[in-house]
This record gives C-alpha cells, sequence and structure tokens, in this order.
C-alpha cells in the first residue's frame, strides 16, 4: 500500500509505548482526551494518537456517547482523534482516572502496575503515535472515534505481539537501546492496525482510505504525495497508473468527490503551511518547495484555504499556543 507509506513518511509518526498493566476484575480506568495529557507524554506532539493492545485476559473499551467495544487477547483498540474513553473488566463502583493514579509510572520507568479486585487478570500495553495534525488530518479524517482491530490472527501479527510481550517483560525495560525497540515496535504496530483496517473496509466503501486499497486511484495517490511539486496533470498522472483519463478521473471522484487536481492543490497548501511552522524559509521558497511556480500564486491559494496570507499564517500560529490549531485549519 504504497500511498499508506507515503503520507505516513511525510507525517512524521513518532511512537511509544508507556505504560504495561496487570489488571485484576473488577478495574474500570478512565482515560481523558488525549489532548490533555500530551505534555506529559509526548510535549511537542502536535495530535497524539491512544491505543491499548491486549495481551492476556478480556476487557471492553467505552466511548463517552455508550459506544462500547469487547476485548479479548491479541485485540488492539485505538482512538485516532484522542476521544476520552473507559476501559474496564466487571463493574466497580466508578473509574479511576488513569493518570491521576499511574502518573508516576510514567516517571519510573516500563515498570508493571497492578491494580483491581483481584478477579480475573488482564494484561495489556498502552501506546500513542504523536504526529502532525495538518498533514495527517487528511489520514485521520477517515478513521472513527474508535477502531478494533485483532492483529495476532496470522504469523506476522503473533511476532509482532510476541515481541511487544517479549520486550516489556515482566519488570522495567532499562537495557540500552530498549527505549528505540519499544518505539519502533509501537509505530509498526500502528501502521500493522491501519493496515489491516483499510483491508477490511466493505467493497462500497468511499473516502480516502477506501481510495488508497484502490489498485488506480491508489497509485495515483502515491504518486502525488511522493512528488508533490512536480508539475502534474492528469495526463501524465493517468498514464503512469495505467488508465484514461477519463477512467482516472472517475475513480478518483467516486472515491475521493473531487479531481485529482484539486487534491493536489490541497495537500500542496498543507505541506506549504507544515513547511511555514517548521522552517524559516521565504515565502518564495515555501512556494517553490510544493510546487507553485511564483509566490503570488501561492498566496492567493493559501489565503482562500487558511483565511491568512502566509506570513500573516506564520507569525499567528508561531505566537498561539498548541491547543489554537482549530483557529488555522483549512476551510
Amino acid at each position: 500500500m504504497d500511498v499508506l507509506s507515503e503520507i505516513l513518511r511525510v507525517v512524521r509518526l513518532d511512537g511509544a509505548l508507556f505504560f504495561n498493566a496487570e489488571f485484576s476484575a473488577p478495574w474500570c480506568i478512565s482515560e481523558p482526551r488525549s489532548s490533555a495529557i500530551a505534555h506529559h507524554l509526548s510535549p511537542a506532539a502536535g495530535h497524539l494518537i491512544l491505543y491499548h493492545l491486549l495481551t492476556e485476559g478480556r476487557a471492553y473499551a467505552m466511548l463517552a456517547d455508550g459506544r462500547r467495544e469487547e476485548l479479548s487477547a491479541g485485540d488492539i483498540i485505538v482512538f485516532p482523534h484522542g476521544d476520552p474513553h473507559l476501559l474496564g473488566n466487571g463493574s466497580p463502583e466508578r473509574p479511576v482516572d488513569a493518570f491521576q493514579t499511574f502518573g508516576k509510572n510514567l516517571t519510573e520507568g516500563f515498570k508493571l502496575a497492578r491494580f483491581g479486585g483481584g478477579g480475573e487478570v488482564t494484561r495489556f500495553v498502552c501506546g500513542y503515535m504523536a504526529c502532525e495534525p495538518r498533514l495527517s488530518e487528511v489520514l485521520l479524517a477517515g478513521l472513527p472515534e474508535m477502531l478494533k482491530v485483532h492483529v495476532a490472527d496470522d504469523p506476522s501479527g503473533r511476532w509482532l505481539e510476541n515481541s511487544i510481550r517479549f520486550s516489556v517483560g515482566e519488570g522495567e525495560v532499562t537495557d540500552a537501546g530498549s527505549g528505540l525497540v519499544l518505539a519502533k515496535l509501537s509505530e509498526v504496530l500502528f501502521v500493522e492496525t491501519l493496515r489491516r483496517y483499510i483491508n477490511a473496509l466493505p467493497p462500497g466503501q468511499k473516502g480516502w482510505l477506501a481510495g488508497a486499497r484502490d489498485p488506480g486511484v491508489g497509485q495515483a495517490l502515491a504518486l502525488l504525495h511522493k512528488e508533490p511539486a512536480h508539475p502534474w496533470t492528469v495526463s501524465e498522472l493517468a498514464r503512469r497508473v495505467g488508465l484514461s483519463r477519463t477512467r482516472l478521473a472517475e475513480r478518483f471522484s467516486h472515491f475521493l468527490a473531487e479531481s485529482p487536481m484539486a487534491y493536489l492543490a490541497r495537500w500542496r497548501l498543507r505541506l506549504g503551511a507544515e513547511r511555514l511552522l517548521s522552517t524559516d524559509d521565504s515565502v518564495a521558497e515555501v512556494a517553490a518547495a510544493v510546487g507553485y511556480g511564483s509566490e503570488a500564486s501561492f498566496s492567493r491559494a493559501f489565503k482562500r484555504e487558511f483565511q491568512h496570507p502566509p506570513a500573516r499564517f506564520r507569525r499567528k500560529r508561531r505566537r498561539a499556543p498548541a491547543d489554537s490549531f482549530e483557529e488555522t485549519r483549512p476551510h
């Protein structure tokens, strides 16, 4: 799935496992919205995706609106948009706040945390993925608030689960390089979860994720993401993916409700916004880097998308706190 590889490369995923748990029923913990705990886990994160992998036993995960998923060993539950949620097994009187109760574990290495009423045991590890919000929004917009995938149903998934189980072990993770190993396993686990989720989408599904799975549209998306500054035309793109112009336009519109060139224009502007904030390049340099022939044309298009010209966007966003991202999202 080349387009998934390309977009994940650009959004710069930064993952880690941060909690190792052995809970006995009954137990229930509440996890706040990920933006509320980002400063504990990844202070520089633009957006934080939380997930939990069950390695033994069973549990449930539930959103604030009551939507619930039953979990068993080998399941991973992901919260792509950082929604608050409950995890539990059994029916205790009230949930405990995860970060108030177990926050000290974050400064004590990867120690095993034990908690609960002494009944059926559930073991799980928790992780997160930090990503750049503007660029990752293309991918995350197609994901539900909560998604469950069983990762241990084939040899590669079992290898991944066993690698995490072995790396975490029963105590602290203090060996040299162990943090890097866990970070890489976290990233691989997240990518594998996305891949399986996309492959399991129903045949009639539309949207970016379904388009990524389509042979022609997926290949076109991969090319646009790999070479966004290239002077693409529909004719060249169609030739590169082996479709007629008409067929490519039809398939692209079917899944993404817009033309390839309209999609490319919006993606270039997102790349431009990220570059404005992450570098000191001039507006002209940013415009050229994302495929615009002139600073003026880039500035006009940028203002239409972000409500501010590039220089003002940069000044405003760099002065703003991290939680003001909503004010400068594209419209």
